[in-house]
């Protein structure tokens, strides 16, 4: 599986001298292999998603998950997101109920994150592969380095991006961005068995005033809010 080779145009030029091609082609052959032997989330249609939505360009905001969901249906390769449809996961409700706190957005009835992403939110797991039903199956398999250039490769771009870490995990990737221009917001992981650290964060308003303050267009935070998809 040429993983490069899958993304889309902008990306693959980012990514690719940023990247060891051996490890990558030997992620490529274990991604190949466990999606050809097991049940792996997202659907490989879904692999590349927050990429194809959401062009190096384009990219104002970075919300970095761990790795995908692994129940049936769930993950659609957006960080946080669901299909419309499927259950709104505790950690996800947490994130509206934050929103409607910092900017009076009635939390959504579907968790699909597509409308944050269309609007330039690269929603992006440090992991972008599971196999179903056990969590972290995939973590030291290769992906942290693909998805570490990706920040690597925002963190060279000129134009600001504000990068949300939420949790420990996420927050060790701020060492990453060491370029001035762009602004990290950290806070606590917005689980419902972190009782502290991510409620009260505002990291919506924030992250729209950094952008305002570097003359990017802010984001319509409300999910519902979909822009169209970029061509190419």
């Amino acid at each position: 599986m040429n993983l490069t080779g899958m993304l889309p145009d902008g990306w693959r030029a980012e990514l690719e001298p940023l990247l060891d091609a051996d490890a990558t082609a030997a992620l490529g052959a274990f991604v190949a292999e466990q999606y050809r032997d097991h049940t792996v989330y997202p659907p490989i249609e879904d692999l590349f998603a927050a990429y194809r939505l959401c062009p190096p360009e384009q990219t104002r905001v970075l919300i970095l998950g761990q790795d995908p969901y692994h129940g049936p249906g769930q993950a659609h390769g957006l960080s946080f997101s669901v299909r419309a449809g499927v259950r709104i996961p505790p950690s996800l409700r947490n994130v509206f109920a934050e929103l409607a706190d910092d900017l009076g957005i009635a939390p959504a009835t579907t968790g699909d994150l597509t409308g944050w992403a269309s609007q330039g939110v690269l929603l992006l797991n440090a992991v972008l592969t599971v196999r179903g039903g056990a969590a972290a199956s995939h973590a030291g398999k290769g992906w942290e380095a693909f998805t570490d250039a990706t920040i690597r490769a925002l963190n060279a771009r000129p134009e600001r991006v504000v990068f949300l870490l939420w949790g420990g995990y996420a927050r060790k990737k701020a060492a990453l961005v060491t370029n001035p221009a762009h602004v990290v917001l950290e806070a606590g992981h917005p689980s419902p068995l972190n009782p502290r650290g991510f409620r009260g964060a505002r990291p919506f308003s924030a992250a729209n005033q950094a952008l305002a303050e570097a003359g990017r267009p802010v984001v319509d935070w409300d999910p519902r809010v979909i822009a169209p998809e970029p061509a190419g």
